[in-house]
């Protein structure tokens, strides 16, 4: 027999693998972060990557960040985004034709216009209409983005801040087509045996659909924040120092161009492989905890 103290015990053990989960992730990264600038000094490269191996790492640094806080942002717009794709269906109206009905098909229209707009314009795009365009069209952001210049530890703050905007954005609105088809993915016997027990839809969505639809999308999810990573190379046209900034500033001082972004080619696969190996095991820890 279960005593409470063995059950009290499993109930806490999916938070305990999550913060273990957390600090592996983070002992990993600054491992290979150490491993890499012990790479880069081996005599087997040129003294210009040698000399600049602490740029190097300090690159994948900012690839990371740029890569955690993006993919953070467009996890939580994605998810909004595709609720919002679906206000006018019966997860969230019950009545056709009533004014919930209306304001929901409204809320729909401006949602499934972004994630068009987003989807169907290609990034680089997207990072310079952020950085050059916006802030002259909304000038609030520019006055957010001159503030983030004066983050002491940050440098170029506005163009990271222009290029979270940009990348969050963008995968925000894959996340949106993933989360809704997970949402359609859960049975809707799911949604009447909530609603039978007198949960609102509010409720029923937040209670009982969309942590369903989340692991069902998991998959698809982590595999954008593994593509955002390598997206994120595109930060550099608009001077942020991230790994393809660095080896563009290296290759041009040294005027070697192969041993330059052969580093880089290995530090986003290095990243890549420990980030795909995290992830794996978060999913594979999710389908355990949901058994």
């Amino acid at each position: 027999m279960t005593t409470p103290k063995t059950a009290s015990a499993r109930q806490a053990a999916p938070g305990g693998n999550l913060l273990l989960w957390v600090i592996g992730a983070v002992v990993a990264f600054l491992i290979l972060f150490w491993l890499i600038t012990l790479a880069l000094q081996l005599p087997i490269w040129p003294d210009a990557i040698q000399k600049n191996a602490a740029l190097f790492v300090s690159g994948a640094k900012t690839t990371l960040y740029l890569t955690l806080v993006s993919g953070v942002l467009g996890l939580v717009l994605g998810v909004i985004l595709g609720l919002g794709k679906m206000a006018n269906t019966s997860l969230f109206v019950n009545t056709r034709g009533s004014f919930a009905y209306w304001v929901g098909s409204l809320i729909s229209a401006i949602c499934t216009f972004i994630v068009w707009v987003v989807r169907g314009t290609p990034l680089f795009v997207q990072l310079l209409f952020s950085y050059y365009a916006l802030p002259e069209l909304f000038p609030p952001f520019g006055k957010l983005l001159e503030w983030a210049d004066t983050w002491p530890f940050l440098e170029l703050g506005s163009a990271f801040v222009a290029a979270v905007f940009a990348l969050a954005l963008n995968v925000a609105a894959y996340n949106a087509e993933v989360v809704r088809g997970g949402v359609q993915g859960v049975p809707r016997g799911q949604v009447e045996a909530a609603r039978s027990l007198g949960l609102g839809s509010f409720a029923t969505m937040t209670t009982v659909v969309l942590p369903q639809a989340l692991r069902l999308a998991l998959p698809a999810l982590v595999n954008n924040i593994v593509a955002l990573l390598k997206d994120s190379s595109l930060a550099a046209t608009i001077a942020v120092t991230e790994i393809l900034r660095i080896a563009d500033q290296v290759r041009s001082s040294t005027f070697q161009p192969i041993p330059a972004l052969l580093v880089a080619a290995a530090v986003y696969l290095a990243l890549t492989t420990v980030l795909t190996f995290f992830t794996d095991q978060m999913e594979r820890r999710l389908k355990i905890a949901s058994r």
